[in-house]
């Protein structure tokens, strides 16, 4: 049985899975959720690669649960990956299993001809649109559902989840979407055990994310940097900050900011952070364990794998910092790099102990190697976030439409002949 324990300042929206039967809790949520869409339109974006529709056992799963609620209002498919029109085409006829007569169903090209002439137009107003990947997918996509209009609430999840059930899907968007409550933001969490493997995954929240956020709350409250230590202490409060699952409100999505690399996640945390009061944002456990693909640790490439990932994760949480006045050096970061390490080997010694207490299998000896990598990793973020003067956020649409009052219009024309 889960707990109710509240911590921080948002609302933790717990998952008592063991008291009640799974049918019946399903069934519940989804007679709300109908309700509450006679009044409301309810959007889900899913940001999919073309190489997943050939993973069927997964995706397959995914269409087949979401083809059995009725409380959405549209689903918009943000495509990124298919290079040539048959493979959008393949895609296109694909996802169109989830149109209804009540659903809407939309693919985004993302590599396509006519979303390359949105971005070229953009980039000769000046305006940063960031590189190929999925936080761009996500943004130019969000662009197209604000073209439309329709949309009050927009729930976003990945399509690698291998334990994805229709479930996890309504818990996503019951927050946001219920008039009862004041959330304007969600954030989902879960467990990361595999069932196969018996051992814990996550690697880089568990051994990046959560120590190093840890390590800066201590370093801002010792320097009385009251401003950056709760910002710090908001991170700590969200038990998977990278998690790919949120539903928010339209008009909030309008306004912040996406990062297009793998800082997306905490990027957009931290965005609602700068735009809500606590009071508005809730995080919710969305399922009793969640699989989807590892990625490798690639210690030797920056470009792949959690290499990339806790670098781009590191160079915003500097970029952060320093766009809110705190001087950054290299004797700071190897101040950091130090403190994390020993932050990380403690977080290290409470895994293996919560491992061996429920009979998972753990290697802590790799465990701390791994800790060693991400250590050095930071040498790296800091470096490119010395080249990299910008940052890697794309402005919100809210500021783009200032600029180029009539994007809307483009892209509606876009996605409406890519999909004819």
């Amino acid at each position: 049985m889960s707990e109710f324990h509240q911590e921080g300042s948002i609302t933790t929206i717990h998952g008592f899975y063991d008291l009640f039967d799974p049918e019946q809790q399903l069934a519940r949520l989804e007679r709300k959720l109908e309700r509450f869409s006679r009044h409301m339109c309810i959007s889900l974006l899913l940001p999919s690669l073309y190489d997943e529709i050939h993973v069927p056992k997964v995706l397959d799963n995914i269409i087949d649960q979401i083809n059995q609620v009725n409380y959405l209002c549209s689903v918009v498919v943000a495509l990124g990956g298919a290079k040539e029109e048959a493979e959008f085409r393949e895609a296109k006829e694909y996802f169109h299993r989830l149109k209804k007569d009540d659903r809407e169903v939309k693919v985004i090209w993302v590599d396509g001809p006519r979303i390359g002439k949105i971005f070229k137009k953009l980039q000769e107003q000046k305006i940063p649109i960031g590189v190929r990947g999925k936080g761009q997918s996500v943004w130019v996509t969000l662009g197209y559902l604000f073209a439309s209009e329709v949309s009050d609430v927009i729930a976003l999840h990945d399509c690698d989840i291998v334990t994805y059930d229709r479930l996890l899907l309504g818990r996503l968007i019951e927050p946001t979407a219920n008039p009862n409550n004041d959330f304007e933001f969600c954030k989902g969490y879960y467990a990361r055990i595999s069932p196969t493997e018996i051992e814990m995954k996550g690697r880089t929240m568990r051994l990046f994310v959560a120590p190093f956020v840890e390590t800066l709350v201590n370093i801002m409250h010792d320097r009385r940097h009251t401003v950056l230590e709760e910002f710090f202490r908001y991170h700590r409060t969200f038990r998977y900050p990278l998690a790919g699952e949120f539903s928010f409100l339209t008009r909030l999505a309008r306004a912040i900011n996406l990062a297009y690399d793998w800082g997306l996640e905490v990027s957009t945390l931290s965005e609602v952070y700068n735009r809500l009061t606590p009071k508005k944002i809730a995080q919710i456990d969305l399922c009793k364990n969640y699989e989807h693909k590892h990625q490798a640790l690639s210690e030797k490439d920056a470009s792949h794998g959690l290499h990339r990932m806790v670098v781009d994760i590191a160079k915003f949480y500097l970029n952060y910092m320093r766009s809110h006045g705190m001087p950054i050096s290299d004797a700071f970061i190897d101040m950091v790099q130090h403190t994390y390490y020993s932050t990380a080997l403690s977080f290290v010694k409470s895994y293996s102990d919560d491992a061996e207490s429920n009979d998972l299998v753990y290697d802590r000896h790799q465990e701390e190697l791994t800790v060693r990598y991400f250590r050095d990793f930071l040498s790296t973020a800091w470096d490119q976030a010395m080249q990299e003067k910008d940052g890697t956020q794309i402005p919100s649409w809210n500021r783009v439409i200032y600029s180029v009052p009539d994007i809307y219009e483009d892209l509606l024309v876009a996605v409406e002949r890519d999909n004819a």
